[in-house]
């Protein structure tokens, strides 16, 4: 056996894999954890703050959740948001903004009105606002490049006085801190350690890293994105799942547009999020315009040597192939998707968003805005042969064997207490160890 053996392996430093290190540390009596990251510091991919939007997502703007979903996300956003009060991180992490869903024209205004009846009673704190109150909250909706008022029929459902913005970057690194405050058990982190191999003999799992460094657990949890699937893939688990790498990326107004988030109304037949404008915490405030969804053949937007892994991850077959011609047959999709590579080409880039954006912001211009360098990450889109059909939402892949593989795509972020919880109990019960969740509950539910 190792000299550097753990009760638990966590793979991957980002917000999924600190909060589950958390709870174990904090509510558990295990008595030994290890967290394994592939690079010099927490959270360097999708959890940092210009990966993501930075949003807290409580189903309640979100038009494409049902409410089942939204009642379960609303939980998961109050648990960011209970952690972040009992540390005192309200304006230095977390933040208040105003938010709304935005119907634009007779059919989106049916539907939000409609919305908001069906989901008010979920959120008793929600409004409806009309084109008056809009203007109040906020003018840039409303005037035209005239000065004018637009002349479209709008309204939005939205909320005032609510947390809605994380910097889940700050937040991971603020997991982290207390869990090395935990008396009674052992919480190590290794940097500069990525995991490229996990083997099982007897009921002991080794992890080799690329370093050389060799690691094991009795039990293992992959936190890791899409290099969640390509691990399980190696180990002979989700055969059934592919992986299609999704980019985002983002615009950036170059002065303060708008005071809050601002949602659009969600196409049902595109499994990505529809356009919205976010006071950005990084930039002063000013207004973040996206994501856009480009598919990239890559695992980790701004770093090199993961295109062989996207590839094999996509784990391409002709039940695949079946699932993207059934994408790509329909032309709303397919448009969607060319109109995103046009996105990101020079020169056109910009007219063709602006045009897009306008939809939020009528008087917005080509000069207003600006390619964010640097800003955006990559989401794994799971496809499920099983079903032929893309995986809307996370994934999960329990062997019950002792390791699981997370796969995170939004709203992982948010999230990340809540499926931290649901691995807490499967860690605790496989290990024989006993679980505070009374103790759980009083701290991070209502």
């Amino acid at each position: 056996m190792s000299d550097k053996h753990y009760n638990l392996v966590i793979v991957g430093g980002g917000i999924s894999g600190a909060a589950l290190f958390y709870e174990m540390a904090k509510y558990t009596d295990i008595k030994s954890i290890c967290l394994l990251e592939k690079y010099e510091e927490l959270a360097t991919l999708n959890t940092k703050a210009t990966s993501n939007s930075q949003t807290i997502h409580v189903g309640d703007i979100e038009t494409n959740y049902t409410l089942e979903k939204a009642q379960i996300t609303r939980r998961t956003a109050k648990m960011i948001e209970k952690f972040c009060l009992n540390h005192k991180l309200e304006n230095k992490i977390m933040f208040k903004h105003q938010k709304m869903a935005l119907g634009v024209g007779d059919e989106e205004v049916k539907f939000i009105t409609k919305r908001y009846e069906e989901f008010k009673e979920l959120f008793p704190y929600l409004e409806l606002w009309d084109k008056k109150k809009i203007k109040t909250l906020e003018p840039k909706l409303i005037e035209m490049p005239d000065g004018s008022d637009r002349t479209d029929n709008i309204i939005a459902m939205g909320a005032k006085d609510q947390y809605t913005t994380v910097d889940y970057g700050k937040m991971t690194e603020e997991l982290i801190k207390e869990a090395k405050t935990c008396k009674g058990s052992t919480t190590d982190i290794f940097f500069n350690s990525h995991v490229v191999k996990i083997t099982k003999k007897d009921d002991i799992y080794t992890l080799k890293t690329k370093n050389g460094d060799s690691f094991t657990a009795d039990f293992v949890v992959v936190d890791a994105g899409a290099h969640s699937l390509y691990l399980a893939h190696n180990m002979g688990y989700g055969k059934h799942m592919g992986s299609l790498s999704v980019a985002g990326s983002f615009y950036v107004t170059k002065k303060h547009l708008l005071n809050g988030k601002v949602y659009m109304v969600q196409n049902d037949k595109l499994p990505f999020a529809a356009l919205h404008g976010d006071p950005d915490i990084l930039l002063d405030n000013k207004t973040r315009f996206g994501p856009t969804a480009l598919v990239l053949p890559k695992l980790e937007r701004y770093k090199s040597g993961t295109f062989f892994e996207a590839i094999k991850t996509m784990n391409l077959d002709g039940k695949i192939l079946k699932i993207f011609w059934d994408l790509l047959k329909d032309s709303d999709i397919r448009n969607f998707i060319f109109r995103n590579i046009m996105f990101e080409m020079p020169f056109i880039n910009k007219k063709l968003f602006v045009k897009d954006a306008r939809k939020i912001v009528p008087s917005l211009k080509e000069d207003d805005i600006e390619y964010a360098k640097g800003f955006g990450g990559v989401r794994p889109q799971v496809l499920n042969k099983d079903e032929k059909k893309l995986m809307l939402g996370e994934a999960s892949i329990d062997t019950g064997d002792g390791i699981i593989f997370n796969m995170t795509p939004s709203p992982g972020a948010t999230s990340c207490l809540g499926n931290a919880q649901r691995d807490v109990e499967k860690v605790t019960s496989y290990l024989k160890l006993k679980f505070d969740k009374k103790t759980f509950l009083s701290d991070l539910t209502e």
